[in-house]
């Protein structure tokens, strides 16, 4: 007992020169985040890939979510996993180790090596294989090499590596050993790190040093599965286990990852939800509670089992020339979201989208956002406009597919806001674009029109003719119907419903708009669950038809060389005063989403670019892009 305040004081020393040495080291305090992943088990996704976030919330893949490191060169198996990095004491020399292993082609095993790499820019790696039954004698049982990582030994002064092995069909255990010099193998014999007083199996180790104790997160297996945490003052043995799990979902997890924000005290834990193809965010102050934040979180990829590594603006822009992203604009918001509508309100002079808030199973979202912007392509999240649970009496689930128009009434802007929620239709209303939105308080329409057997009353559109300024609802899934509204905008003439579906190939997503003329459609053909959705149109001489469909009159579809599938539902804008348009359209989430079967249709992005017109007024057909629009000049 008379050694614990002098043990005390040297682990807090040691603590102080192991957090000061980085930052002293750096040119620039740390203000973006580069996250090191791998996407999967096929084939070329089992590799290194690289995101950044300015914020440590909202993340964009780097390389179009393609491998940074060729993984051939640089495995005994083709193959690499579960990658963790980490920035060295000087400051500017980067390590990673990553599991050597192709699941694609190999299956589970056994699998005996790991990767070391290390760089001094993030963009060139030197590389090295361990295997270590082929090293360590008494290792040669081994079967089982898993998620390596890497921590800086203060005491000893050298870099630690620890990851989970198994023997046999014995349970995984924690190991450590040190690394040499150049980091291109192990100097030392491993040892047990962590000995689990449940005798479990342990795996997908994360350590991080906090108020002078190391925090050992890691996963157990074989019963309870979840993630764990161990505590102890040194930091290779005394590791005592927490009486708790600490993942906040009862789904499976692997493969934790904490970090601490460049901005104040708060940590975040993350873990991959594995069989949900997505991670979970939490947050701390004090790595013992922790909390969901999810809804704070945006991700243009899936990433399986990764870490996070705070970064300057210098090597973050390093990044970026190296492995682009910066100047593409599609997806335009951060996040996956659908079905979007587009309005220039006069009332502020800026574009708003209003989409359906995706990435919920089984489309179960309940509430929708709005987002603004000056130029098209920097858009701003202005958070919720109407939360179907809290705002809405008459349903609570299913907000999909909003539409929106902007009246001036006795010198006074207004603003209708048409949505679906439980497969009926709502208004709510506005004196500002972006709310807060008030429901009326019953579904503006909730049963079919007359004659159709079958659809849903879904996906409303507003339009309002600018030859007579009269305004008109379009709605339907399985048929397009349309009507006048009243002068109220709270509801229709139910004299003037109209079924007008132009043709077969009408599915849904009906959109509506006026040029030169003609009265132009456009809809949505195929599920949106498909990889063929697509939009097609056809023109008429007024608001409700009758509709003429051209022969060419596809406008949009997948465009497989870049990976973009599922091109649908869209909205059309006009700059005010010019002949210039646009046309806003979802597509899956790029470029995973082609291989989530059905379930992409519930994980798409939006996206934006040029509508252009042929002499005769037909319209050209839009080639989907990746790159997007350049904005629009000021």
């Amino acid at each position: 007992m008379k050694k614990k305040p002098y043990l005390q004081c040297r682990l807090l020393l040691t603590a102080l020169i192991t957090t000061l040495l980085i930052p002293i080291a750096l040119a620039q305090k740390p203000t973006a985040y580069l996250f090191t992943y791998f996407t999967g088990n096929g084939k070329s996704e089992e590799a290194i890939h690289f995101a950044i976030s300015n914020d440590g919330y909202h993340y964009k893949a780097l390389n179009h979510d393609a491998p940074v490191i060729n993984s051939a060169k640089i495995s005994s198996t083709g193959g690499v996993r579960d990658p963790h990095i980490l920035r060295g004491v000087d400051g500017k020399t980067f390590f990673m180790v990553a599991t050597d292993m192709q699941v694609a082609k190999n299956g589970w095993g056994p699998n005996t090596a790991m990767v070391m790499l290390k760089s001094v820019d993030l963009i060139s790696w030197t590389s090295a294989i361990v295997d270590i039954p082929a090293l360590f004698k008494p290792f040669a049982g081994v079967n089982r090499v898993w998620a390596p990582q890497t921590i800086f030994d203060p005491q000893q002064k050298k870099y630690m590596l620890y990851w989970s092995m198994r023997f046999g069909n014995q349970p995984d255990m924690i190991y450590y050993a040190y690394a040499n010099k150049d980091f291109t193998g192990l100097d030392s014999e491993p040892k047990q790190l962590f000995f689990s007083p449940t005798n479990g199996s342990c795996i997908d180790a994360d350590i991080i040093l906090a108020n002078g104790k190391y925090n050992l997160f890691f996963k157990t297996e074989g019963a309870g599965n979840g993630i764990r945490k161990a505590v102890s003052e040194n930091l290779t043995g005394g590791y005592i286990l927490q009486d708790k799990y600490l993942q906040q979902t009862a789904d499976p997890v692997e493969g934790s990852g904490v970090f601490k924000m460049n901005v104040g005290n708060d940590y975040i834990l993350m873990y991959d939800l594995y069989t949900k193809g997505r991670y979970q965010f939490t947050r701390s102050s004090d790595l013992e509670h922790f909390k969901v934040i999810d809804q704070d979180v945006t991700m243009d990829f899936h990433p399986r089992h990764g870490t996070v590594l705070p970064i300057t603006t210098k090597e973050e822009n390093r990044l970026l020339a190296q492995w682009g992203g910066a100047g593409d604009h599609n997806p335009v918001l951060k996040g996956e979201y659908a079905d979007p509508e587009i309005l220039y309100a006069r009332q502020t002079g800026k574009y708003y989208i209003y989409p359906t808030s995706d990435g919920f199973t089984g489309w179960s979202g309940t509430y929708f956002k709005a987002f603004s912007s000056g130029d098209l392509v920097n858009w701003k999240d202005e958070g919720v406009i109407l939360d179907l649970p809290k705002d809405v009496s008459w349903a609570k689930n299913n907000a999909w597919a909003p539409t929106i128009t902007e009246q001036k009434i006795n010198g006074q802007y207004k603003y209708y806001y048409y949505f679906c929620a439980a497969q009926k239709i709502g208004v709510a209303t506005a004196d500002s674009p972006v709310g807060p939105f008030k429901d009326s308080g019953t579904p503006l329409i909730y049963k079919r029109p007359a004659g159709v057997s079958g659809g849903q009353q879904i996906d409303p559109d507003v339009f309002t003719d600018p030859q007579t300024n009269e305004s008109y609802l379009y709605w339907g899934n399985g048929y397009m119907a349309g009507a006048r509204l009243n002068k109220d905008m709270l509801s229709i003439d139910t004299t003037s419903i109209k079924v007008m579906t132009p043709n077969q190939s009408f599915r849904e997503g009906t959109e509506v708009f006026y040029r030169q003329g003609k009265y132009y459609f456009m809809w949505s053909e195929d599920d949106t669950g498909s990889e063929n959705y697509k939009v097609r149109y056809g023109t008429s001489n007024s608001p409700l038809g009758p509709i003429s469909v051209p022969a060419d009159n596809l406008v949009v579809a997948k465009d497989p060389e870049n990976a973009i599938y599922g091109t649908g539902h869209n909205a059309v804008l006009q700059i005010p005063g010019k002949d210039e348009w646009y046309i806003i359209y979802h597509r899956f989430n790029r470029p995973k989403g082609i291989t989530m079967g059905n379930t992409a249709g519930y994980h798409r992005e939006v996206c934006i670019d040029k509508l252009e017109f042929n002499a005769d007024g037909s319209i050209k057909r839009v080639i989907p892009t990746v790159k997007g629009i350049k904005g629009l000049n000021k």
